[in-house]
């Protein structure tokens, strides 16, 4: 009995050699056959160059994309929360950083928003679902930019997108990621270098300001193609 289960073993060890050889040598063969066999390089070259021009296509690199996601919060399975410009946030510039927290006047104060890039112009979406309560401007006596207030009695929560031209009225109901209106320059307010930006400020229900970056974040996918031919 001994002898026979050692029989056994060797011949499937013989078989899974044979066929582990029986695989190289068609690969080769394949590969061989595909490509001259002299070269300056020699025939062992020109068989590998054959196997990868065989496999590059099923190798080619995936492009990739940065996606804005944002968090559930009341667990109905959709995002509660929206990159307002879908851009990342103001990095460090003449006038300081756009991230929150970050050091104001001297280090007197303290960012209480996060600036997400934006370009003059582009959409602006709301941040949050609710209702419209306040269209206000950001600085006393400049009514160039304003402020969009965005009031979500279920999620306990307010938004404020500054620096935005609003198309949408006080008392009107908005879903998140719908659009609200166009952000507007900030050229002439901060000549010299600051990038121009939406900045967005959450308040929970204790009128604490949250780091929008905690519920709105971002990550690498694989590239959507929903391009069509004509």
């Amino acid at each position: 009995m001994t002898h026979d289960w050692r029989a056994r073993l060797s011949e499937l060890a013989n078989d899974r050699r044979l066929q582990a050889i029986t695989l190289v040598a068609a690969v080769v063969a394949t590969a061989a056959a595909a490509a001259p066999v002299h070269t300056p390089d020699g025939p062992r070259a020109a068989i590998f160059t054959a196997v990868e021009r065989a496999v590059a296509p099923a190798v080619q690199p995936v492009e990739m994309e940065l996606v804005w996601q944002g968090a559930d919060v009341d667990g109905d399975g959709a995002p509660d929360f929206a990159n307002p410009t879908g851009n990342e946030p103001r990095e460090h510039d003449a006038y300081g950083s756009g991230q929150f927290g970050a050091s104001r006047d001297g280090g007197v104060r303290r960012h209480e928003g996060v600036d997400f890039i934006a370009t003059a112009g582009q959409t602006v979406v709301a941040p949050i679902s609710g209702y419209i309560t306040k269209i206000g401007y950001a600085y006393a006596g400049d009514g160039n930019l304003k402020f969009v207030e965005i009031s979500n009695p279920a999620l306990k929560l307010e938004a404020r997108a500054f620096y935005v031209d609003p198309d949408v009225e006080v008392g009107q109901t908005v879903r998140v990621g719908q659009p609200i209106g166009e952000v507007r320059s900030l050229q002439r307010k901060y000549p010299g270098g600051m990038t121009d930006h939406v900045h967005l400020e959450l308040i929970d229900r204790r009128g604490r300001r949250i780091d929008a970056t905690n519920v709105i974040t971002a990550s690498y996918q694989p590239k959507s193609d929903f391009s069509a031919a004509d």
